[in-house]
C-alpha cells in the first residue's frame, strides 16, 4: 500500500470508532475532522463541549508518541465534567493524522519544529475560532516536550500547562543517552533515518502486561491492547533513528538556559515515581529553574499517569484541577 492510499485509508471517523467502544456514548465529539498545516500535513482532531456550565475554558491534550485520540476518551470525560471544553489531536506520523513514510508503522519526523507546527495549527484553526478561552495544555511525555518547545511563542494564548512524565531525558537503557544520540545521528547521516531503532513494527501495548513500563492497571492496559488490535491503522511501532535523533536535539534545546529563560507560562510538572521511560531527575532540575515551574511526584506510579490505577490517576487529576484556575468550584 502506497502512502497516498494509506493517507486515504486513515480518514478515521471518530464518532464511528467511539460507538464501537461505547454505543450511545456521551463522548461523541461536537466537532471532528482534519486541519492542514502550512507544510501540507493533515492533522486529525476532535473537540468536545463542556458537560457543565459555566464553561471555564478549553484544555488541549497533547498526547505522547504512538498515541491517538481514542486513548484519551476517559480523560476527556473527566475534564468535561469539570466544566472545560476539550481538544485532542494526533501528531503527524501517528494516530489518524498523515503518515510521513511509505511504511505507516514507522513514526517519523525530521525535527520537533514539525510537531510545534501541528500544535500551532490546532491553536489557530480549532481552538481560537471554535473554543472557549482561556486555554490550558495537558501534555504527556512527547506532548509535554512539544509544549515546552512551543511555550516561548505562545505565552499570550496558553494560560497554564500541566506536563505529565515529560520527555526531557531518556529513561533506563543499556547505553547512555549520549551514545543513543550519536548512534541515531550517525544512522540519520548515513541515510538510515527511517530505520527502526531498538524494535520493529509491533506496538508496545501489544506486549504482555507483566513487566510493562507504562501502567500498573491491568484493566486499562488490556482495554488499550484490545483497541490497538482492533484499530491497528491508528498504531505505530518502535521509533525510527530520525525520531530518536530529533528527540535528543529537542531535549537539548529545552534544557539550554537561554531557551528556557524565555518560558513564562506557569507549568506544573507531574512525575511518575516509578517511571522507567523518561528520566525524572532532568525534569526535576528544569522545573526548579523555570520562572514559573512547579513539581509534583506521584510515588509508585508508572509512566502513563492518565492510564494508571485509580489510586495514582486520581492524584494526577487532582493536581491538574488544583493547578488550573477555577476548576476547584466545579462539582
Amino acid at each position: 500500500m502506497g502512502i497516498a492510499d494509506f493517507k486515504s485509508f486513515l480518514k478515521v471517523d471518530l464518532v464511528t470508532v467511539i460507538k464501537t467502544i461505547e454505543p450511545g456514548s456521551e463522548l461523541e465529539p461536537e466537532m471532528q475532522g482534519y486541519v492542514t498545516t502550512s507544510d501540507g500535513v493533515k492533522i486529525r482532531y476532535g473537540k468536545w463541549k463542556a458537560a457543565t456550565s459555566p464553561v471555564k475554558g478549553t484544555v488541549l491534550i497533547l498526547q505522547g508518541r504512538t498515541e491517538y485520540i481514542e486513548k484519551y476518551l476517559e480523560t476527556v470525560g473527566d475534564i468535561r465534567r469539570k466544566g472545560f471544553e476539550v481538544v485532542v489531536f494526533d501528531w503527524r506520523g501517528q494516530g489518524g493524522s498523515d503518515r510521513m513514510l511509505e511504511d505507516p508503522r514507522k513514526g517519523y519526523i525530521d525535527e520537533y519544529d514539525e510537531y510545534v507546527l501541528d500544535l500551532e495549527t490546532i491553536i489557530a484553526d480549532v481552538a481560537l475560532p471554535d473554543c472557549k478561552s482561556p486555554f490550558y495544555i495537558l501534555g504527556h511525555s512527547t506532548g509535554a516536550l512539544v509544549a515546552l518547545l512551543a511555550a516561548p511563542a505562545i505565552p499570550n494564548k496558553i494560560r497554564r500547562m500541566v506536563l505529565c512524565s515529560p520527555l526531557l531525558g531518556i529513561g533506563k537503557q543499556p547505553v547512555s543517552q549520549g551514545a543513543i544520540r550519536v548512534l541515531s545521528g550517525t544512522m540519520t547521516a548515513l541515510g538510515l533515518a527511517d530505520s527502526y531503532l531498538g524494535g520493529g513494527g509491533t506496538p508496545l501495548i501489544s506486549k504482555p502486561f507483566i513487566g510493562n513500563p507504562l501502567t500498573s492497571d491491568l484493566a486499562r492496559y488490556e482495554r488499550g491492547k484490545r483497541f490497538s488490535e482492533d484499530h491497528r491503522e491508528l498504531t505505530i511501532g518502535a521509533p525510527t533513528a530520525a525520531w530518536v535523533f530529533a528527540s535528543c536535539k529537542a531535549m537539548e534545546k529545552v534544557l539550554d538556559p537561554d531557551f528556557y529563560a524565555e518560558i513564562t507560562i506557569p507549568a506544573l510538572f507531574v512525575l511518575a515515581g516509578n517511571d522507567e521511560v523518561v528520566d525524572n531527575v532532568v525534569a526535576e532540575r528544569l522545573a526548579a529553574r523555570l520562572r514559573a515551574g512547579s513539581l509534583l511526584t506521584i510515588d509508585g506510579a508508572k509512566h502513563e499517569l492518565l492510564h494508571e490505577t485509580d489510586f495514582f490517576r486520581e492524584q494526577m487529576l487532582a493536581a491538574f484541577f488544583a493547578f488550573v484556575p477555577g476548576s476547584d468550584k466545579s462539582s
